[in-house]
């Protein structure tokens, strides 16, 4: 009874592995076949051609075992649409099994949009019944083409993430943890950061767990397809909304079996039946991988396979992913990229290299090597390149075109760049800031200072933009005298050896400008290290920020209260060892304060998209707003105005431009347009406030820029299809003015469509990122 039930157990699985295997993906390993393109005088294997063009040569031969006793038939077709069938002179086909005769080259033709690869099993006809059901359903060979080689892309992501998790889990477990993130990163994959937590032996089993669910959408657009066949795209990170993908959140490769199955569905015969097989590029031939196993008997099975898509391949849209400046002195530096995926899976990409031109025009052309696990380009060595430098660009071959771009913001200088500002001369007795100039921050990898009896130590510093560098010394126990500091650099580019004058600065005590109603007010003095307090009148003041200004200090004094109306001109200065000394103090008039008065937004949608209401206090960032406010006293002076602030980008508005307008004696108008004001960025809160005298009044909100996006069409059956552009930037979309049943849109995405319950008249009601709880409603 055992042995009975172990067989049937066995023999149910074997007439159920298909199904299976259907559903859960292309894991059934299948023939390979090597196919090459000419393109002129240049020929490469088709894993490293993103896209056909009319005219080209493609030579193919099935690379099967020399045993092998099934025959079949290598047929390459070329489709022209879904509504159009091919003639049938663009059908070619060879007999594998014959030697010296089993190499198939065909030429592109002109008008062709996709090409479609079979093998098919000998049996008498097998060339015309391909060709026919080909020619009488050509829509269905065309979405073939289309998804196969889509999801053949996912997948040699998936496997390029698997093989590396795997490399590194059986050489360096450790480096998982730091390695994983980076690799889910650059192939786009899905990370489970709790596989991370786990023991190191476990670590890499369960990062490729499901496999299946971890790809995602890889490059910018709604489809892979798009991207290598020049279709105007978005970033994307996940597959959303998309016909491909099933309206689901990831790579359309996950359900491809199931839909591809009820395609081919209707051509099955009481002969033939077709297998879809995605293409995996490696080097000279491409592995078909199959997700059921092929029948030799009635009715046999055709191997469907892609091949790349006919037409212009558009340069990749890779985007720097450096968070600043990169020095080309930096051993071993990688050149970070986003939306690289296709680089680090294919061998689309040939020969890149980083061409860099110096200030006095020299060019020099860098080796760059794609390295998945650290998410980027390595660079071969920067030796020989003189800073500065103005262009730095990634350039190499995609397919048969070269490229160009995208740019690197790279550095480099020499000896001697470094100088300090304003001078060399440092206070001892306390810690002196100091200002670097001239050289490349990026490529500072060390500060050392050393005092007049040869005393060395390490400095801490951080960048002030490209060109700069801000250090604290630690001077409060040096003496006056000589110092040296020495800034080190990546590479074998030398040091500089900066001379510094340490020298002591009495304290020195100049004025005290507080404005009335104001809480702080500024000192401005030497050695102001040393005040604890300042008292005007009845106020005391305690010891705030210090900041060092060219010869001087400034420090900020707080007070518990706002000032009140004082006629003292005198304050008293209380320093850290008991002393008092005393100093001028001003009392500036009260600060300008503003009242808002009326709003009034103007904004013409895109032509062709649904025109969006805004609640009171949102403003489109595309739009221009107009507003009047009450300025209390008043602003007179040709430099008094209005400044306005959105994020961390302040403007300011005055009356001399005529970008203010005044009303009387207290009222003021203005108009903005956001994203000419701050640009095309611009999003969130906007803030005002009154500037008169050279003082500014208090901030308040003015109110908040909403970035928004086309919506182009909606189409109802059981669900509402809405499409547009620039969907990523909303939060919600429903038919309900309370949102109820609206739909989430995940963070990043970025498909062109989504589907919603029906429901209502027709209008849409939306919750943006930018807005917060607010409500929009389009029509």
């Amino acid at each position: 009874m055992v042995r009975v039930f172990l067989f049937l157990a066995a023999l149910s699985a074997l007439f159920t592995a298909p199904a299976n295997a259907q559903q859960n993906g292309f894991d059934l390993d299948g023939p390979e076949v090597a196919v090459s393109v000419k393109r002129g005088d240049v020929e490469l294997p088709v894993a490293a051609v993103p896209a056909l063009r009319g005219g080209d040569t493609l030579t193919a031969r099935a690379l099967l075992p020399a045993d092998q006793s099934a025959r079949y038939l290598l047929i390459v077709a070329f489709l022209r649409g879904a509504t159009n069938p091919p003639p049938k002179n663009w059908f070619f086909s060879v007999e594998t099994w014959k030697p010296k005769k089993d190499v198939l080259t065909v030429t592109v033709p002109q008008g062709a949009e996709q090409a479609i690869l079979f093998l098919a099993p000998e049996a008498g006809g097998g060339f015309s019944a391909v060709r026919g059901g080909v020619r009488g359903r050509p829509g269905v060979f065309v979405r073939a083409a289309q998804d196969l080689y889509q999801a053949s892309l996912d997948r040699q992501r998936l496997d390029a993430f698997v093989g590396a998790v795997g490399r590194i889990g059986d050489a360096a477990p450790e480096r998982l943890a730091t390695a994983a993130p980076v690799l889910a990163e650059a192939l786009r994959i899905k990370l489970n950061a709790d596989c991370l937590l786990k023991q190191r032996a476990l670590q890499a089993v369960c990062l490729t767990q499901q496999r299946d669910a971890l790809v995602l959408q890889a490059q910018r657009g709604a489809t892979l397809t798009e991207t290598v066949t020049g279709a105007p795209v978005d970033i994307a990170y996940r597959v959303a909304a998309t016909r491909e993908g099933g309206a689901g959140y990831y790579s359309p490769y996950i359900g491809l079996a199931r839909d591809l199955a009820r395609l081919f569905g209707a051509f099955r015969s009481a002969q033939y039946q077709y297998l879809p097989a995605l293409a995996l590029g490696q080097g000279t031939a491409i592995h078909l991988q199959l997700n059921s196993a092929p029948s030799f008997q009635n009715p046999r099975s055709v191997l469907v396979a892609p091949l790349p898509p006919i037409g212009d391949a558009p340069p990749p849209l890779w985007r720097s992913g450096a968070p600043g400046a990169l020095c080309l002195a930096k051993p071993d530096l990688v050149l970070p990229l986003d939306d690289a995926a296709l680089l680090f899976a294919t061998d689309y990409a040939r020969d890149l290299t980083l061409k860099v031109t110096a200030a006095d025009g020299k060019v020099s052309l860098l080796k760059l090597t794609p390295d998945a696990e650290r998410g980027g380009l390595v660079l071969g060595g920067g030796a020989g390149v003189a800073g500065p430098i103005t262009d730095a660009v990634v350039q190499g071959s995609w397919g048969f075109d070269r490229f160009s771009g995208p740019r690197v913001p790279a550095q480099i200088d020499g000896p001697g760049a470094w100088t300090p500002q304003p001078d060399a001369n440092v206070i001892v007795g306390r810690d002196h800031p100091l200002v670097l100039r001239g050289g490349a921050s990026a490529c500072v990898s060390g500060l050392t200072l050393r005092d007049a009896a040869g005393l060395s130590r390490s400095i801490g510093w951080k960048a002030a933009g490209a060109d700069g560098i801000e250090a604290m010394l630690p001077l409060g126990k040096t003496r006056p005298g000589p110092l040296t500091l020495t800034v080190v650099r990546h590479g074998a580019v030398a040091p500089d050896q900066i001379a510094l004058n340490g020298r002591a600065e009495p304290s020195r005590l100049d004025r005290f400008t507080v404005h009335r109603g104001d809480k702080d007010g500024v000192l401005e003095g030497a050695r102001l290290d040393q005040v604890a307090a300042l008292t005007l009148g009845s106020t005391r003041f305690a010891a705030g920020a210090l900041t060092r200004v060219g010869e001087g200090d400034r420090l900020t004094l707080i007070a518990d209260a706002p000032l009140g109306e004082s006629g003292d001109t005198t304050a008293s200065v209380q320093l850290r060892d008991g002393r008092s000394a005393s100093v001028a103090a001003t009392v500036a008039p009260a600060r300008a304060a503003m009242q808002l008065l009326e709003r009034r937004v103007a904004y013409d949608p895109p032509a062709g998209a649904r025109p969006i209401e805004l609640p009171a206090g949102l403003v489109p960032t595309t739009g221009a707003l107009t507003f009047s406010a009450r300025v209390t006293g008043g602003l007179a002076g040709a430099e008094d105005g209005i400044e306005i602030a959105a994020g961390d980008v302040t403007r300011r508005l005055t009356i001399a431009s005529g970008a203010v307008q005044r009303v009387g004696d207290d009222v003021v108008v203005a108009t903005i347009a956001p994203q000419a004001t701050f640009g095309p960025a611009v999003s969130g809160e906007l803030r005002i406030r009154a500037w008169r005298g050279g003082a500014a009044g208090d901030w308040q909100k003015l109110a908040t820029l909403v970035r928004l996006p086309v919506l182009t069409g909606i189409e109802c059956r059981d669900a509402c299809t809405v499409t547009g552009r620039d969907l990523f930037l909303i939060a919600a979309i429903g038919t309900a003015p309370d949102m109820a049943a609206a739909v989430t849109l995940p963070g990043g995405f970025v498909g062109t469509s989504v589907s919603v319950p029906r429901g209502g008249d027709g209008t849409l009601y939306l919750r943006m990122h930018d807005a917060g709880d607010a409500v929009l409603r389009a029509k």
